[in-house]
C-alpha cells in the first residue's frame, strides 16, 4: 500500500462555524480571516478599509468564504450592524474576533501625553472590544455558546515597550476578557484574548516609518527566542487554536505569543558585564 494513501486529510476545525472579525481587512485579521475559511468557517470581515475588504472577498482562493461589512468600531450602530448582517446572511454568529486596534506614538513619555491620542486609542482599542463583545453578547447569550476573542499586546506583561496611552488600553483589553469570562461563562461563552509581541503588519510599518525587512531583523535582535520570526500567520494559529473545540474548556485566558521575551530580565547580569570589561 501506497503510504501516502495512510494520510487523513486536514480536519476543518472550524467546519460549520460563522465568525466575524473586526480590522479583518489587513495584516492580522486578514490572516487569520483566510485561515478561518481554510477550517471551514464562514468569515465576514468588519473593517473601514473597504477596497482591501472587499478584495479579500473576490479572492478566488477564499472559495466565496469570505464577506465584508464596513464597520468602525468605535460606531455603535456599525457594530450593531455587522452582527446582525452575519446572523442574517448565515443564522447565527459562533466566533466574534475583536482584532481592530489603534496604535499611539511609541514615546512612552508622561509629559507628551496628550488627551486627543488618548480618545483616539481608547475609542478604538477599548470602546471597540466593548461594543464586539456587548452584541456578539446578545446573539450568543440565547444560543448558550459562542466565543468572543480580543487582540491584546505583551505590552500587558512587558513594561516600557510602548507609549503609556496605548499599554493602558492593552491592559484594559485584558481586564475586560477576564470580567467577561466571569459574567458570560454561565452561558456557555468563552472569552479569551491574544498578546502578541512586535509583528510586521502594516499597520506597524506606518507607524514606524519602516520597512516589514527592518522591523524583523529588530525584533529578531531584541527577542528571546531566536530562530523563529513571529509572522502575522503565527497570531492566525493563535487564534484558531481559541476559536475551535480544541480549546472547548479554555477561558480567561490571555495567550500571550512573545518568545518568551516577558519572561525574561537581563538588566542586571548585562550591567555586572559591562562593569567587567
Amino acid at each position: 500500500m501506497d503510504g501516502t494513501s495512510m494520510l487523513a486529510p486536514i480536519a476543518k476545525r472550524l467546519a460549520g462555524k460563522v465568525a466575524l472579525i473586526t480590522g479583518g481587512a489587513s495584516g492580522i485579521g486578514e490572516t487569520t480571516a483566510r485561515l478561518f475559511a481554510e477550517h471551514g468557517a464562514k468569515v465576514i470581515i468588519a473593517d473601514i478599509q473597504d477596497e482591501l475588504g472587499f478584495s479579500i472577498c473576490q479572492d478566488k482562493s477564499t472559495n466565496g468564504a469570505i464577506s465584508y461589512v464596513h464597520c468602525d468600531v468605535t460606531s455603535e450602530s456599525d457594530v450593531q450592524n455587522a452582527v446582525n448582517t452575519a446572523v442574517s446572511t448565515h443564522g447565527k454568529l459562533d466566533i466574534m474576533f475583536s482584532n481592530a486596534g489603534r496604535v499611539a506614538q511609541l514615546d512612552a513619555n508622561i509629559l507628551a501625553f496628550d488627551q486627543e491620542e488618548y480618545k483616539k486609542v481608547f475609542d478604538v482599542n477599548v470602546w471597540g472590544s466593548m461594543l464586539a463583545a456587548k452584541h456578539s453578547a446578545k446573539v450568543m447569550i440565547p444560543e448558550k455558546k459562542g466565543n468572543i476573542i480580543f487582540t491584546a499586546s505583551s505590552v500587558t506583561q512587558s513594561q516600557g515597550m510602548a507609549s503609556h496611552t496605548y499599554t493602558a488600553s492593552k491592559h484594559a483589553v485584558v481586564g475586560l476578557t477576564k470580567n467577561l469570562c466571569v459574567e458570560l461563562g454561565q452561558y456557555g461563552i468563552r472569552v479569551n484574548c491574544i498578546s502578541p509581541f512586535a509583528v510586521a503588519t502594516p499597520m506597524l510599518l506606518k507607524v514606524l516609518g519602516i520597512d516589514k525587512e527592518t522591523i524583523q531583523e529588530i525584533v529578531s535582535t531584541a527577542a528571546n527566542l531566536k530562530g523563529p520570526v513571529l509572522e502575522a500567520v503565527d497570531l492566525a494559529e493563535a487564534a484558531l487554536f481559541l476559536a475551535s473545540e480544541e480549546s472547548k474548556y479554555v477561558s480567561g485566558l490571555n495567550l500571550v505569543v512573545d518568545g518568551g521575551f516577558s519572561a525574561t530580565n537581563i538588566a542586571f547580569p548585562e550591567a555586572i558585564r559591562k562593569l567587567s570589561n
